[in-house]
């Protein structure tokens, strides 16, 4: 049975980072997560300029990553259907890059892996036993057994086994504030084949829709709007079939066309009403 300084649970950028954090520090880290990597995730697949800066830190290589994307201009229409071009700098470094989480997350994990931390995909958290005054908190994890550390990190998202676990998860329910759809598109040979177009439709906001290009004429198109009384799920799916047949989205990805079914995810945004500290701050 494994143990650890510190037990990680969720291996995307978040548990990634803090793994290779922590065995760059001196400390025996485990990280378990459900999935199998490589793994899909609904994300935009956008990269700022700070998540870049970050990523070098931690010691991703970009060539490790497949579908990694370097733009140069950034198109934004306005919701009155002004348009306008934003070229990024071009002497000063990788300002924005598109890569699919399922090459990005992976490449991470190998970072980890050189780094020391011992990495057990497909094994998901199944239950926590810690008690009052114990100094170390066990995890039991399906297909591995119990993983005792001194501490643990829940980086497993938004409805976070490791936090319900340890009764401090947001009401049942909860939702998120917001709903993404996201869906890769291929044979795209308009102008969003080579630049990020964000369009602020009027019906969308404060939301707004995106296209990010990558490699081949692929592209990741999607939006993210608001929940709110009045617009059920049913409703957004239809929004998102009629954002597709605009022509200002049609004229900007061309000859582009789904290569699968668009996939939906919640979103939360109240930090400060989650629980950051559980288990005497053992988690």
């Amino acid at each position: 049975m494994p143990t650890a300084d510190v037990a990680v649970v969720g291996g995307g950028p978040a548990g990634a980072a803090a793994a290779i954090t922590l065995a760059r520090a001196g400390r025996d880290v485990v990280l378990v997560d459900k999935a199998r990597f490589p793994r899909d995730k609904c994300c935009g697949d956008g990269l700022t300029a700070s998540a870049l800066r970050r990523l070098d830190a931690l010691g991703l290589d970009p060539r490790d990553v497949a579908s990694w994307q370097p733009v140069d201009d950034v198109r934004l229409r306005s919701p009155s259907g002004r348009s306008v071009v934003y070229p990024l700098p071009r002497n000063a470094g990788a300002f924005a890059v598109v890569a699919r989480r399922s090459d990005l997350d992976t490449a991470l994990l190998d970072v980890a892996r050189a780094e020391g931390v011992k990495v057990f995909d497909g094994h998901g958290l199944s239950a926590v036993e810690w008690q009052p005054g114990d100094d170390t908190i066990r995890l039991l994890v399906t297909g591995l057994g119990t993983v005792t550390a001194r501490y643990a990190i829940g980086a497993d998202g938004m409805w976070s086994p490791l936090r319900k676990a340890l009764g401090a998860a947001d009401e049942p329910g909860y939702l998120g504030e917001w709903h993404a759809f996201r869906q890769y598109f291929t044979g795209v040979n308009g102008p969003a084949a080579t630049q990020m177009w964000v369009w602020f439709e009027p019906d969308l906001l404060p939301g707004y829709a995106w296209s990010f290009p990558l490699p081949g004429g692929r592209a990741n198109v999607g939006f993210g709007i608001q929940r709110r009384p009045g617009r059920p799920t049913r409703a957004m799916k239809e929004q998102w079939v009629d954002l597709l047949s605009r022509p200002h989205v049609r004229h900007a990805l061309g000859a582009g066309r789904a290569e699968e079914p668009h996939k939906a995810w919640p979103i939360p945004a109240r930090v400060q009403h989650t629980a950051l500290s559980a288990a005497s701050g053992r988690a």
